[in-house]
């Protein structure tokens, strides 16, 4: 028996990095799952990987900025398994990062749209189905990245990143009474082709290693297991938190 033994979780953002590590670990927790991404074929793949194991998946793919894909998600996991008891809101892109006097009305709205409004979509659509299970558990990924830390050329990307602090408090304020558990996961710099789209040459990659306490990079593995304590029962006493997997990133100095 695992800890998420006759559950059923929904991650959005699963078909590579953390998404796709919280939905093996997920899987070997057994869980049922509900996997959505934008990207189709590695979705997929995923999915028959995990059924091969015996685990039941039910996938969609679309775009998580659309409000009617959160909605499509959350009936799929209701449609198929009868149960939505967890939901992991980890969609999200760095975008295009020019420095802030260059950046256009535009590329401003998609990377919030994708980091935020994406998030919003997604609780708004899932929190009804989460309530009726009393001891439900709402979780979004945050970043290190505008929560505790500023970053040149993101500004965006760590305005809608903190803005999930917020909305994982007052959320958790709005609904703990009812039962349902709403925190954020707050990885560092993680091995993922997302963040090698920031740390994309050697000297970079040390560099940003550097900025950890621990001085190495994590790994999307290690931020799953802190995925899956908000997710458990585990954490049956842990609402409104922002759960730090960052090596230390906001807090070192040197």
């Amino acid at each position: 028996m695992g800890y998420l033994s006759g559950k059923t979780a929904l991650i959005v953002g699963a078909s590579a990095g953390i998404g796709e590590a919280c939905a093996r670990l997920f899987a070997r927790e057994g869980a049922n799952l509900v996997l959505g991404a934008r990207g189709k074929d590695r979705l997929e793949v995923l999915a028959r990987d995990l059924r091969s194991t015996g685990v039941e998946v039910a996938t969609l793919a679309g775009d998580a900025s659309d409000p009617d894909f959160g909605l499509a998600l959350a009936d799929l996991a209701t449609t198929r398994f009868g149960h939505l008891h967890i939901a992991l809101n980890n969609a999200g892109i760095l975008g295009e990062r020019p420095a802030f006097l260059d950046m256009t009305l535009d590329e401003w709205r998609r990377v919030l749209a994708n980091n935020l409004d994406s998030a919003f979509y997604g609780a708004r659509a899932q929190i009804p189905h989460l309530l009726k299970e009393k001891g439900g558990s709402l979780i979004f990924t945050s970043s290190f990245v505008g929560l505790r830390n500023g970053m040149p050329n993101m500004s965006a990307y760590g305005t809608a990143k903190a803005a999930l602090g917020g909305l994982v408090k007052c959320l958790a304020s709005e609904f703990g009474a009812q039962g349902l558990r709403i925190n954020g996961l707050v990885p560092g710099g993680i091995d993922t082709d997302m963040a090698r789209e920031f740390a994309d040459t050697p000297d970079m990659i040390e560099f940003v290693k550097g900025l950890h306490a621990m001085k190495r990079l994590g790994t999307p593995d290690e931020v799953a297991q802190g995925a899956l304590y908000l997710a458990s029962d585990l954490s049956s006493f842990t609402t409104g938190s922002m759960l730090f997997c960052d090596g230390g990133v906001s807090i070192s100095k040197v």
